[in-house]
Parts: structure tokens; C-alpha cells; sequence
């Protein structure tokens, strides 16, 4: 016994040497080493609406690494350190309906907006088809591969229109066979997804490209053809619709026989007119069950409906437009003079509906996403601003602070099955990080507030967000 005691003892005094340094001194434990870390963080928590103070954010590369109370700080060290005392800090934004297009003349201008979203703390774009998208593909790599700075690009390459397409680039399906060739077009781009457009698209082919998009397991969203049924659609198989015209549609007991009509868009006015409370509670039980994501893009419709009465000639972000760009714009313009010359009031009498119509639409459990439609041939819908401008309509439409993030930060990660990677501050998620100067559960506008914006772990400060976005401007000129 008395030989054993004196063996453990001998252990102990060997392994208490090991841990000591050579001048004698204890030494530290070992820390653990991240690439960045924040200190004394209030980080918010979207989903449940909460706040969580004196926390510390460890990041790795692209990665969230560790989370842990600020008073744990002698366990960690980076190369980066930022004290976020008296900041929010809450994932990126997400916006689900953005465009880069206008064609070749255009790609260096469509280039120059990536670091507006970044500057607005847009940290996911999903781009909603145009006719640059070698460029586009070619950006999204870029920027996942950490060359180039911009939000996170998910793209559904080129739009799938009719034989007549509204917009360049489209892939034009009239048949079958036209269906399977576009979609096997777009599975060797690697899409993202598929957007459809109805510019001239059938009902017929609409129908069947959710059918055979189905088959091979690709999301649809995009425009319908006003003469087909979301409803039915939602039964093949579709996964979320762009703008609220057409579940606004559905809401009207005189939407079939107003079909029958082939009115197009002419049956709007009819439609809201006719809109039935107890029939859109129907609709959105529908959408609900079938996992359904409806983007509203309201602020797009408040911007056009006053194009007419507003003077943008002084707007802060119009000359980071490029003069292409800016061109562009007047397609909008002559359409609401058209518009104002008819004396019609349709346009504002269906944006208060569709207003009116997303607090039960949320409440019901539909998937609302937050777009905001900027880009090339939207006037003056710019990008990274006109985000906010649609979380602040959406407040206006009833929807509490904490909402309107989930339909960003939550509801488009989810659109992707991404929802384990992103949408709150937690170990493994993406390191896309806001950190703002005010409570944005407090005050939607505080989203605007940005300190710093981390987009995959990367920094962007004040200083470094202003050298952007003064390049953007210095490479307009040239």
C-alpha cells in the first residue's frame, strides 16, 4: 500500500511540473482561438422576439463558432476583437425578390449594386431573373468564394415565359417538351430555383412546369397567368407566388367567371371590389397547409403608385445608379402617366387591399417573404434601402417590428430549407451579422442604424461600408 501511495504521489508531482513553465510560474489554460470575436453583444433573438445582453460572439471564417457570456472572455482570444457594448446585433437581412438585368450594356452597372445591399445590411439577395445571367452565376461564386463583396446571390438564371416573353432572356415553353428542355437548361446552370413569368405563359404550361418542376424536386415561384387558378397550382405542387395579385385573385367569388372573360390584369378592379373576407381565409388555410411563400413586395407599389408626385431628382442614392441604369427607369414613368391620363383610382384602391390583407395572411400562418423588386427598370426601388422601405410597409400594414424580421431573416432562409444555417445568432450558423446602434424589436427604422455589418465573417465598419460605397459612385463616372 505504502509503495502505491508513493507511486501516485510521484505522478502528481510530475504531471503538476508539466504544468508549469520553465521560469517556474503556473501557466494559463490554453485559450481557445476564433478569428473574431464580439464582446458585451445584445444579441436579438427574431424568432421568439428577445434580447439577450453581455453575450460573446466567437467566429471562424464563414461561421458562428460559439456564443457565451461576455464574463467568459478570458477563455477566448482572436485575432479581431470588437466591443459591441450598447449595439444589437441580429442576422443579416435577406431580400427575396431583387433584379440584375438590362442586358450586356448594363452588367458593370448591375456589378455596382452588389455593395449597396451590403452597405444596407442585405447580406441574401434571391435574384428574380434577368437576361445577364452568365454574370450573375458568375458573381455568385465570386462572392461565396470570398472575391468579391456582395450579399449571397441565389438565382433562378433565366425567367420561364410564353412564345411571346415580356422580357429579355426568358426561356420561352408553349409545350412539353419545351418544359423538360428549359428545365434541363436551368438544372445544368445549377438554379437555384424557377421563376416563371407570365408575359405571354399559358395556363397549360404554367401548370406544367410546377408539375415537372415538382418531379424533379426544384421550387417554383414567379407571376401566374390570370387565367390560371393559385389554388390549383398550390395542388401541383407550387411553392410561393411573387406580388399579391394573384392571392388576391382567389380571394373573389368572381374570379372564374371574370376568367372566362380573358380580362388580364383588366379584371383587378372588378377583383377588389369583390373581395370576400370568409373566401381569403379559405385561401390562406390553403397556403398554410401546403407550405406556401407569398412575397408581398408592397413598397415597390407605393413607390409607383406616386411616381407621379414625387420628385426622386434629389434622391441620396440616385447617383449610385449608373446612367444605364437610371434610363431604365423610364419605361415606369410613361406607364404612370398612362395610368394618371385614365383617371383610375385601381391601383391605390388595390394597394390598401393588399395592405389590409397581410396581418390575416400572418396570423393564418403564411409564409410571407420580404422583396423588395429593386433593380433595373423599377424606378427609384433602390437596392439595400428599399428592403428597409419593405419591412417599414409591412409594420404599416400591421405587422409588429419582430414580424416583419421573421418574414427576412426567418422566412427566407426557410424558402431554401436553410433554416440550420441562418436566421439567428447560434454555433454553426453563417456568420452574417448586423450589429446596429438601436433596438430594432423596438423600432423597425432601426434596422437602418448599421454600426458594422460581418457578411461571412468578414467586417465592415462604417469606414469600410463609405469606401464602397464611394467606389460605386467613382466607378459610374468612369
Amino acid at each position: 500500500m505504502t509503495r502505491i501511495i508513493l507511486i501516485c504521489l510521484g505522478l502528481a508531482f510530475i504531471l503538476g511540473s508539466c504544468q508549469r513553465t520553465k521560469n517556474g510560474t503556473a501557466a494559463r489554460a490554453e485559450k481557445e482561438t476564433y478569428d473574431l470575436l464580439l464582446l458585451n453583444a445584445t444579441v436579438v433573438d427574431v424568432a421568439s422576439g428577445s434580447l439577450t445582453p453581455g453575450q460573446l460572439i466567437a467566429i471562424s471564417n464563414d461561421t458562428i463558432r460559439m456564443v457565451d457570456a461576455t464574463a467568459n472572455r478570458d477563455k477566448y482570444e482572436a485575432q479581431q476583437v470588437i466591443d459591441a457594448s450598447g449595439k444589437y446585433v441580429m442576422p443579416g437581412l435577406w431580400d427575396m425578390h431583387v433584379h440584375f438585368r438590362g442586358g450586356d450594356s448594363l452588367i458593370a452597372e448591375n456589378k455596382n449594386l452588389l455593395p449597396l445591399y451590403l452597405a444596407y445590411g442585405v447580406t441574401t439577395v434571391r435574384d428574380a431573373g434577368g437576361d445577364i445571367v452568365p454574370s450573375v452565376l458568375s458573381w455568385r461564386e465570386q462572392i461565396k468564394n470570398g472575391n468579391l463583396q456582395g450579399p449571397t446571390i441565389f438565382t433562378p438564371g433565366p425567367k420561364l415565359d410564353g412564345a411571346a416573353p415580356a422580357w429579355a432572356g426568358s426561356i420561352e415553353v408553349v409545350n412539353a417538351g419545351d418544359i423538360e428542355a428549359a428545365l434541363d437548361s436551368l438544372e445544368k446552370l445549377q438554379v437555384d430555383y424557377v421563376k416563371m413569368y407570365d408575359g405571354s405563359l399559358t395556363k397549360e404550361a404554367f401548370y406544367g412546369i410546377i408539375q415537372a418542376a415538382e418531379k424533379r424536386g426544384m421550387k417554383t415561384t414567379g407571376h401566374m397567368p390570370l387565367s390560371a387558378d393559385i389554388v390549383q397550382a398550390i395542388d401541383y405542387g407550387l411553392d410561393g407566388s411573387e406580388h399579391m395579385y394573384y392571392t388576391l385573385k382567389a380571394t373573389s367569388p368572381l374570379a372564374d367567371s371574370l376568367t372566362k372573360l380573358n380580362l388580364g390584369y383588366g379584371m383587378m378592379n372588378q377583383i377588389v371590389n369583390s373581395f370576400d373576407p370568409q373566401l381569403a381565409r379559405e385561401v390562406y388555410a390553403k397556403m398554410k397547409a401546403n407550405n406556401v411563400y407569398i412575397t408581398p413586395t408592397l413598397h415597390i407599389g407605393k413607390v409607383l403608385s406616386e411616381l407621379l408626385d414625387t420628385d426622386h431628382s434629389r434622391d441620396t442614392l440616385l447617383p449610385y445608379m449608373g446612367s444605364g441604369i437610371q434610363q431604365t427607369y423610364q419605361r415606369r414613368i410613361e406607364g404612370a402617366k398612362r395610368a394618371g391620363r385614365s383617371g383610375s383610382d385601381a391601383r391605390q384602391k388595390m394597394a390598401q387591399l393588399n395592405m389590409d390583407m397581410i396581418v390575416p395572411m400572418y396570423e393564418a400562418g403564411v409564409n410571407i417573404v420580404a422583396g423588395s423588386d429593386a433593380g433595373p427598370s423599377n424606378s427609384y426601388v433602390y437596392p439595400g434601402e428599399s428592403l428597409h422601405g419593405e419591412l417599414q410597409s409591412l409594420v404599416k400594414a400591421g405587422l409588429s417590428p419582430q414580424q416583419a424580421l421573421v418574414t427576412s431573416v426567418i422566412n427566407g432562409p426557410k424558402f431554401f430549407g436553410l433554416e440550420n444555417s441562418y436566421g439567428s445568432i447560434e454555433k454553426g450558423k453563417v456568420a452574417d451579422l448586423l450589429l446596429l446602434n438601436a433596438n430594432p424589436l423596438q423600432n423597425i427604422a432601426n434596422t437602418s442604424n448599421i454600426a458594422v455589418v460581418v457578411k461571412g465573417g468578414r467586417v465592415h465598419d462604417q469606414q469600410a461600408i463609405n469606401r464602397m460605397l464611394q467606389a460605386v459612385k467613382a466607378n459610374n463616372r468612369k
